[in-house]
């Protein structure tokens, strides 16, 4: 990775005694060898359509880190999500974001917080370290998601985060998302719309992460459906956050401070 950055120990999920579980850890993609790349292809596959081999590995090539949830019985990947990250200015200021890439986690474990609290003390560690170096520099999560899955995750852990269903995004940072969607997908970035539409999308298959009406009577899953009406086609709403501890709700707090028992 071209920025050094500290990762926590591999952390093991707790469970009852007799029920799998995940242990999950840190590595820079150049790390993840062939056997773990057919397991994480293979699971991606599962839940997305119009995936192919070759765009994973393109994909997983230009990121730096990705965090590997295993079976703890087995050692067989369970689950993902790569990142990276992304340095520009703005009005002359300089910002720090880091976007996350593919993320997904097996069926069996969903409900499951270890991959929050890794990538929470990962991510906000780093920030706060960018912070005591650079004061000046603004520090945000960058993603995009096409399902409500991943974007309930905002406001679940974050005070602020756009869009935001009640606050109108302000144009600063309509510009920064703006120009982090452009400088990341070029012009399958969509200003007007705020997502990524993707020539060759990948959405979520049936049966994931379905609007249903019941799911639909949640304000903040019909406020991601409006934002992002093409979301079952693969569109994905680009987001924003900024990291700090001081934008964390009371989960997000325990996300990053949560004691995990370590392998």
């Amino acid at each position: 990775m071209s920025h050094s950055m500290r990762v926590p120990c591999t952390s093991i999920s707790p469970r009852s005694d007799g029920e799998r579980h995940l242990a999950g850890s840190v590595v820079p993609v150049g790390m993840v060898g062939l056997n773990d790349r057919r397991e994480m292809y293979a699971l991606l596959r599962t839940y997305f359509s119009g995936t192919t081999r070759a765009r994973f590995e393109a994909d997983l090539r230009e990121k730096e880190q990705v965090i590997l949830l295993r079976d703890a019985s087995n050692g067989r990947i369970q689950g993902f999500s790569t990142f990276m990250r992304i340095d520009m200015a703005i009005d002359g200021t300089g910002v720090v974001a880091f976007f996350s890439g593919d993320t997904i986690v097996d069926r069996e474990f969903w409900g499951e917080t270890i991959l929050s609290r890794i990538w929470g003390r990962t991510i906000v560690t780093e920030a706060e370290r960018i912070h005591a170096r650079q004061p000046a520099t603004a520090v945000y999560w960058f993603l995009i998601c096409s399902g409500y899955k991943t974007w309930r995750f905002l406001p679940v852990f974050f005070r602020e985060f756009y869009p935001h269903p009640d606050v109108p995004t302000p144009p600063r940072v309509r510009r920064l998302i703006d120009m982090l969607g452009t400088t990341r997908f070029g012009d399958e970035y969509v200003p007007d719309a705020g997502v990524v539409r993707f020539r060759h999308a990948t959405p979520l298959r049936r049966g994931v992460a379905d609007l249903t009406g019941e799911r639909m009577r949640d304000p903040r899953i019909a406020f991601f459906a409006r934002m992002n009406p093409g979301h079952a086609e693969g569109d994905e709403l680009a987001c924003l956050a900024e990291l700090s501890r001081a934008n964390l709700t009371r989960a997000g707090l325990r996300m990053v401070s949560h004691p995990a028992d370590v392998a």
